[in-house]
């Protein structure tokens, strides 16, 4: 089976849509070998290199010419004679020839719609054509989480048989055993505090750390955040200086996938309070680092930690408060909780989620 990629994400991504798209390819192309997995796109990049290395993956420069990937990618995909063409980040291509190719796209989620005050109107609008003209296009939809597939349902008034729900994993150096020498190197490049909790993704409203850095005033908790600051981080800067707290507070930026899967690791608590998301790859990340998680009780949050991680309302910044404390106090229950989480995620793991995949890519062939 020859399976075509739209790869903008996979080459220009750094987390995110990135990351998912180098790991669908990356365990498809180790579990499935037999199949040939094509990268369409303008030009590539260094991203995703050690994955173009292998014989089964090959990058595919689409016909040049303006709007390229929304009128020339699926033809380019038909001309190399792909079975299916799969659109990684809500998208298909516009235009197509007569030659026969299933076409699959995944969708995150429809956060646009749920929480418009986070979008432009113009952006709004954009992305729910193209998400509406994908979802009627395609032949199936992979939702990533069960919510996802509720929103779909009910958003983009899509027949539930058409949608799979096939959850996401996470890059594989949080699966991994970290070297005695890099976590005491990263210990030192950072310099983490002995104890603290971890909090890791784009500084935004969305994902709510405000409540957090609110949650352990007035404590001696450390927090360390990892992650690009956007505009939000000034509603943050600010109240660390009226509270005197910003030594309590380690933003870090420029942290590479290994030294990220060590800071996991060292840390006591991850703290994860986004008011919703499409899945929650970081408590993924968390679970696979035996690192007990807090999150939201929203959106798809419990189907990312499962049972026994520990929920909070992420309005609450005084309910935050007391499962941290609670957990920051409480060692044998942090262990048993870390035991039950690392149980739960191996659902997680690349081999299942590989042949999830083809198991439906056979079926609509």
């Amino acid at each position: 089976m020859k399976i075509a990629f739209d790869a903008k994400r996979f080459f220009h991504n750094t987390s995110g849509l990135g990351n998912y798209s180098r790991d669908l390819v990356r365990i498809l192309s180790e579990y499935e070998p037999e199949n040939e997995y094509l990268l369409l796109n303008k030009n590539k990049s260094e991203r995703g290199k050690d994955i173009l290395d292998r014989p089964n993956v090959k990058f595919i420069p689409t016909s040049k010419g303006k709007f390229s990937r929304q009128f020339k990618m699926g033809k380019d995909a038909q001309k190399q004679n792909a079975d299916i063409f799969h659109g990684l980040s809500g998208e298909l291509p516009l235009k197509w020839d007569k030659k026969p190719i299933k076409k699959i796209v995944t969708i995150h989620d429809l956060i646009f719609v749920r929480y418009p005050q986070y979008y432009s109107f113009f952006d709004r609008k954009i992305h729910f054509w193209k998400f509406k003209k994908a979802a009627d296009m395609a032949d199936k939809i992979i939702a990533i989480s069960e919510q996802t597939k509720r929103d779909i349902i009910d958003y983009l008034k899509v027949p539930e048989t058409k949608i799979e729900v096939i959850y996401q994993g996470c890059h594989k150096a949080f699966k991994e055993e970290q070297s005695q020498e890099l976590i005491k190197e990263t210990k030192e490049k950072f310099n983490l505090p002995e104890r603290f909790i971890l909090n890791v993704g784009t500084i935004e409203d969305r994902k709510n750390l405000l409540n957090v850095v609110k949650a352990i005033n007035g404590t001696n908790i450390p927090l360390v955040v990892v992650g690009r600051k956007t505009k939000y981080y000034q509603k943050i800067e600010s109240f660390l200086k009226k509270n005197k707290i910003e030594k309590q507070v380690l933003f870090l930026e420029g942290v590479s996938m290994d030294e990220l899967a060590a800071i996991y690791k060292q840390a006591d608590i991850f703290v994860y309070p986004s008011f919703f998301e499409g899945f929650g790859i970081p408590i993924i990340e968390a679970l696979f680092s035996k690192t007990v998680v807090i999150t939201s009780n929203t959106s798809c949050l419990p189907e990312a930690g499962g049972k026994d991680s520990v929920y909070i309302d992420p309005k609450n910044e005084l309910d935050i408060r007391a499962k941290i404390k609670f957990l920051w106090e409480n060692e044998s229950e942090r262990k048993r909780r870390e035991e039950k989480g690392f149980e739960f995620v191996q659902k997680f793991n690349d081999e299942p989620i590989a042949k999830e995949l083809m198991n439906l890519y056979q079926k609509i062939i």
